[in-house]
């Protein structure tokens, strides 16, 4: 019974731990990525997309693509984090940082699939309510991210409720309400996540 009590003390303590570190799983290459290619699809839709409102579909399969890809690049550097440079919290701090993420990412899945599927003339409001809920993920993972990504936070959440205001009628699934917002916020927090934590992280290598 006792050897049961430490055990779970010691899990509660990692627990503790993790929740007050920094998380390092999210990199800046593979978030730049992200913007980079946000600004890509943005592109090619505004080419080869002009009327998005008589070709949901087609613009679903661009941005849900562009996500997954983005998804996936994160991932996988995770995962390379994980077994190479990873600290004995890393496995419990990605844990927690996948919890507070992934049910925004859960919830903008279901809202397109209610929108695309009963209400089709609402789809309109995907741009707007996905950074809405971007947002919404990044307040969740705040306390594991450098302070300053809460800017960029409230950058997806203004601009999310901008959409939903006025992108309607000609403006309705413009190709740059999601390109500008998601380049424009992953390349910051691609920045912020350089300068606070793998820049500093080693200098302080390489003077160890």
């Amino acid at each position: 019974m006792e050897l049961h009590e430490a055990l779970t003390q010691i899990t509660e303590i990692r627990q503790q731990l993790a929740r007050t570190e920094v998380f390092r799983g999210y990199r800046a290459l593979p978030i730049a990525f992200s913007g980079v290619l946000a600004l890509g699809t943005a592109a090619a839709q505004s080419i080869w997309l002009p009327e998005p409102m008589a070709n949901v579909a087609i613009y679903l399969t661009l941005w849900l693509g562009a996500a997954f890809l983005s998804m996936l690049a994160t991932g996988i550097e995770m995962i390379w984090h994980l077994r190479h440079r990873a600290s004995t919290l890393e496995p419990e701090k990605t844990r927690l940082a996948l919890e507070q993420f992934c049910p925004a990412i859960a919830a903008g899945g279901l809202v397109t699939l209610v929108l695309v599927r009963h209400a089709p003339d609402s789809v309109w409001m995907l741009p707007g309510l996905w950074n809405l809920l971007f947002s919404l993920g990044i307040f969740a993972s705040w306390r594991l991210l450098p302070k300053a990504t809460l800017a960029v936070g409230a950058f997806y959440f203004m601009v999310g409720m901008l959409c939903l205001a006025f992108a309607q009628g000609e403006y309705a699934l413009n190709p740059w309400l999601m390109g500008l917002p998601f380049g424009i916020g992953q390349l910051t927090t691609a920045a912020i996540l350089y300068w606070a934590l793998e820049r500093r992280h080693g200098e302080e290598q390489e003077l160890a």
